[in-house]
C-alpha cells in the first residue's frame, strides 16, 4: 500500500474513514472505541498518519481524511467488501467469519489477485442468475 503503511495503520485509516462514513464526524474516543486501544495509542497512530499527509488532525479536535488518505481507506474498505462477498456469496461463510477473516487478508491481498476475484464473482454470480431466470 502507499506510504509503506503497517496493518495496524491501515486499520486506523479504514476505522476512520467508516466512522465519518457513519457519524460525518471521527474522534479519538470513537476511533478507540472501535479498535479496543487506548486514547494515547489512537494519537500515537494519528500523529504518524499526519506526518504522512494521509489525515488531519487537531489536538482534541476531529480527525480528517486527506485525498489521499480518503482514496487509501476507499481502498482498503473495497478489499474488504470484495472478500466479505466472495466468502458469505460464494463460498457460503457466516457473515462474521467472513468479516473477521477479510480484515486479515485485506492488508496482505495483492491487487491482481483482487482483479482474478472481482472476475470471478462476476462470472458465478451470472451462471446463477442464468440458472434461477430458467
Amino acid at each position: 500500500m502507499n506510504k509503506q503503511l503497517t496493518e495496524s495503520l491501515e486499520n486506523y485509516l479504514e476505522t476512520i474513514g467508516m466512522l465519518i462514513r457513519k457519524n460525518k464526524i471521527a474522534r479519538v474516543k470513537d476511533i478507540s472505541k472501535e479498535l479496543d486501544v487506548k486514547n494515547s495509542s489512537v494519537n500515537i497512530a494519528l500523529n504518524v498518519l499526519a506526518d504522512k499527509g494521509l489525515i488531519i488532525h487537531e489536538k482534541y479536535g476531529y480527525v480528517e481524511l486527506t485525498p489521499e488518505g480518503q482514496k487509501i481507506a476507499d481502498d482498503i474498505q473495497h478489499k474488504e467488501d470484495v472478500l466479505v462477498q466472495f466468502f458469505t456469496e460464494i463460498l457460503g461463510v457466516n457473515e462474521e467469519v467472513a468479516l473477521k477473516d477479510a480484515c486479515r487478508m485485506e492488508h496482505t491481498i495483492s491487487d491482481e489477485t483482487l482483479a482474478k476475484l472481482i472476475f470471478f464473482i462476476g462470472k458465478i454470480g451470472k451462471k446463477n442468475t442464468k440458472k434461477t431466470n430458467k
